[in-house]
């Protein structure tokens, strides 16, 4: 929880400035880092915008999918979703056809569909491009439906994580209506919270533990 970062805050200039150490999660079978995320994570329980028992869905270019019990940190796990989606719009024979900016409409619903089931993702990344080739799809959709595969698979996986029924999605308001829109297609309801907004809450929470 918090009280342990305040704790663990590795001091530059005592008593004026310090570094939050982050979180580490390993078990016999996994191994994940943190460094910045739970302070939103906690923060946002602080103030009151999340439950003490709670799944979030932290959407970046490594977005982290977080267990919190008690208002501590039990489990979490890091996805390279949109880190891949960037090395796909400029290093792959995606490239042009990625460019655009992705929205929530009916291709990126789409593409949220595909990625919700049991297709091969790296296959259906493929038939972006050849669909379009093919003229079964419209270039201009390829950034939004390619974004929609990369989410669906993403939230296909997340949700294994926890039986809450809803999700909370927290970060910037533009991947934030992606993610929210995903869940939605999936079932399941979520609700939004301010990155900024529980970062701010987080470190002054911090602040006021110092002893």
């Amino acid at each position: 929880g918090l009280t342990d970062l305040a704790g663990a805050l590795v001091w530059v200039e005592k008593a004026r400035t310090a570094i939050v150490p982050g979180v580490s999660f390993v078990d016999p079978d996994e191994a994940d880092v943190m460094r910045g995320e739970e302070v939103q994570l906690l923060g946002a329980h602080a103030a009151g915008l999340i439950p003490a028992d709670s799944l979030v869905c932290h959407p970046g270019t490594h977005n982290k999918w977080a267990r919190l019990e008690g208002a501590r940190i039990t489990r979490f796990t890091t996805v390279m979703t949109g880190e891949l989606f960037n090395l796909l719009r400029e290093h792959s024979i995606l490239a042009d056809l990625l460019s655009g900016t992705a929205e929530p409409t009916e291709a990126f619903a789409q593409g949220v569909r595909r990625g919700l089931g049991d297709e091969c993702l790296t296959a259906e990344l493929f038939k972006i491009r050849a669909r379009v080739l093919l003229g079964q799809a419209d270039a201009k959709d390829a950034a939004s439906f390619g974004s929609g595969l990369l989410i669906g698979a993403d939230v296909r996986a997340g949700l294994r994580q926890g039986s809450e029924s809803d999700v909370t999605v927290m970060g910037r308001p533009e991947l934030t209506r992606l993610y929210s829109e995903a869940l939605r297609i999936a079932g399941t309801p979520c609700r939004e919270v301010d990155g900024e907004q529980a970062f701010l809450a987080g470190a002054k929470g911090i602040a006021e533990l110092i002893p």
